[in-house]
């Protein structure tokens, strides 16, 4: 996991990454992020701060950062692949599907299932993603009934308090 007490610029530099004006900028708008933009929405952020950066500068920076392991790509089923930075604490997604909001969660309990079911088949987990995706209950009409049982893990997740809209 990458250390969030540093930015990705300094990552970047103990990496041995040349880090130009450009590559600053974008590094600084992926920190600064609270969502999870896509490169037209960095290309947006950034070219308001140097206009002179270009698409594919910020597709060929994207990249780089992710093939060093400082940022991390995700596919929310939208059609955009999405960035944020490696996260100093394991989360997980919850994706309104009519909206495209991503919530960032953690639960103790999901976690200890994924570890239990691990074990159960013969592994050690090394690692896992979990997205989930869902449209809102209607506030006015009950939870429509479902074959799968209510979960305390899901009802006990904590946000994180990051939200994309």
């Amino acid at each position: 996991m990458t250390d969030l007490s540093k930015t990705l610029e300094e990552l970047c530099a103990e990496k041995g990454m040349r880090m130009t004006d450009q590559r600053r900028v974008i590094a600084r708008i992926l920190q600064d992020s609270d969502d999870h933009p896509d490169v037209e929405e960095l290309y947006r952020r950034s070219s308001k701060v140097d206009p002179r950066i270009s698409i594919s500068t910020v597709y060929r920076t994207v990249k780089l950062f992710e093939d060093e392991g400082i940022i991390e790509k995700h596919d929310f089923r939208d059609g955009r692949s999405r960035y944020e930075t490696v996260p100093e604490e394991h989360h997980d997604h919850m994706i309104d599907v009519s909206s495209g909001t991503v919530i960032e969660f953690r639960s103790a309990e999901i976690e200890a299932l994924q570890e239990r079911i691990a074990r159960e088949h013969g592994f050690r987990l090394v690692g896992h993603r979990l997205e989930l995706y869902g449209i809102p209950l209607d506030k006015d009409d009950p939870a429509p009934e479902s074959d799968v049982p209510p979960s305390d893990a899901i009802g006990k997740a904590v946000q994180t308090g990051k939200v994309d809209k």
